[in-house]
């Protein structure tokens, strides 16, 4: 497996530790008055040490080409927690925007 695959597949994993940390946000913000503080810290002290990981992948791909991995593995992963965690619907734009928000990352892969 060359270093920029696996770099891509740790820049997906770290996404996914993102939108772990942002579920924890999200379940703090609906907490009565401010006692979902708790999660609101763990949250935001996951996103800090996904930093050293984003650092090791920096180095393997270009920033743009990265930019568009992390926004569309959120992207995806975000929208599978919001319907199956949190009961939120997708409307059929937003099903046909994660479609092609996926072939753009295999577009990306053949040049990064």
């Amino acid at each position: 497996m060359n270093s920029t695959l696996i770099a891509f597949v740790i820049g997906i994993g770290l996404s996914a530790i993102t939108v772990f940390a942002d579920m924890l946000i999200k379940q703090a913000s609906l907490q009565k008055a401010f006692s979902g503080w708790r999660l609101l810290v763990l949250g935001a002290f996951i996103y800090a040490l996904t930093a050293l990981g984003w650092f090791f992948v920096m180095r393997k791909i270009k920033l743009s080409t990265l930019g568009v991995l992390y926004g569309v593995s959120c992207i995806i992963l975000l929208a599978l927690i919001s319907t199956l965690f949190f009961k939120e619907k997708l409307f059929l734009a937003e099903i046909l925007a994660i479609i092609l928000a996926i072939l753009s990352l295999f577009v990306l892969s053949r040049f990064a």
